[in-house]
């Protein structure tokens, strides 16, 4: 049971990033995202990742394996198109 609540707030937390990371790389505007908080929010996601594997916990290691990916991805365009 536990596995699965992981598994659903897994599920609900990245799901709903999908559509910003989606929007921004497709009109590559970043303009009304914050350098800092995206800075601090993609390593707060990587140390989640890094908790994940350190205990073994698949919905933790996936949810935020996807996360910083799409995170990282729009720290990039970030710096890329100021």
């Amino acid at each position: 049971m536990t596995e699965f609540v992981g598994l659903a707030a897994a599920l609900c937390t990245t799901g709903a990033f999908v559509p910003q990371a989606w929007r921004t790389i497709k009109t590559k505007d970043t303009s009304g995202i914050s350098l800092w908080m995206y800075v601090i929010f993609t390593l707060g996601v990587f140390l989640w990742l890094a908790y994940g594997i350190a205990i073994d916990n698949f919905p933790i290691i996936a949810a935020n394996a996807v996360t910083f990916a799409l995170a990282f991805t729009i720290l990039c365009f970030k710096l890329k198109y100021k």
